[in-house]
């Protein structure tokens, strides 16, 4: 009975372990595609921009063009080695790693989306100076107008980058947690096995250590 008490734990372990690699390697997963997503957004709008501001006369729209195409020149930049970071972000990681890998993905995307705010703040701010500026007054426009498109856009991004982390944290290692605790000793961690799936086994358990 001891060895099938043992063999059971031993499962439960290891169901624990395998359901953490799940949870990274899905986490990973969401990075990739959420760099991707930054990426194409990136390479359009150089394209866009690029041509726009090649073809436009100077105005309004051309301001506007040219600062989407340098302002993504720096998307462009942050999603590629993000992409590739993730690629070779390893995913077999033990709880601590793990959750200490959420966090700072967690913490990332939130600090991000208050800088996004500032951006389109400052698109308000250079529509503003137009008004008081008539000789620049296209560029102010332009780059307001630009600023606003872009910051709109990576505040939606973010945010969204960060409830998905968040949700998929709720939804596949809440439950995970609550089966584990420090250990009597504060040194490691233990498995808190339910009490339904185990009772059978351990009052078994008990009787033979009494007897």
């Amino acid at each position: 009975m001891r060895i099938l008490l043992l063999f059971f734990v031993m499962s439960f372990s290891f169901c624990g372990k395998a359901q953490l690699n799940e949870f990274n390697q899905e986490r990973i997963q969401t990075d990739k595609r959420l760099m991707l997503t930054l990426g194409s957004w990136a390479t359009t709008n150089l394209a866009v921009g690029g041509i726009g501001w090649a073809s436009t006369p100077k105005g309004e729209a051309h301001y506007f063009h040219q600062m989407n195409f340098f302002w993504n020149t720096v998307n462009l930049a942050l999603a590629v080695p993000g992409y590739l970071k993730a690629r070779k972000e390893p995913w077999n990681l033990q709880l601590g790693e793990t959750l200490r890998a959420q966090r700072k993905t967690e913490a990332v995307f939130l600090i991000n989306s208050g800088l996004d705010i500032a951006y389109m703040s400052g698109g308000l701010l250079f529509r503003s100076e137009a008004r008081f500026n008539p000789e620049r007054k296209d560029q102010w426009m332009g780059y307001g107008n630009s600023l606003l498109l872009q910051g709109g856009f990576l505040f939606v991004f973010d945010l969204t980058a960060y409830f998905l982390h968040r949700n998929h944290f709720n939804k596949k290692l809440s439950g995970f947690l609550d089966q584990v605790e420090l250990s009597q000793n504060g040194i490691g961690l233990q498995w808190n096995i339910p009490q339904r799936s185990t009772s059978k086994y351990r009052t078994a358990f008990q009787k033979e250590v009494i007897e």
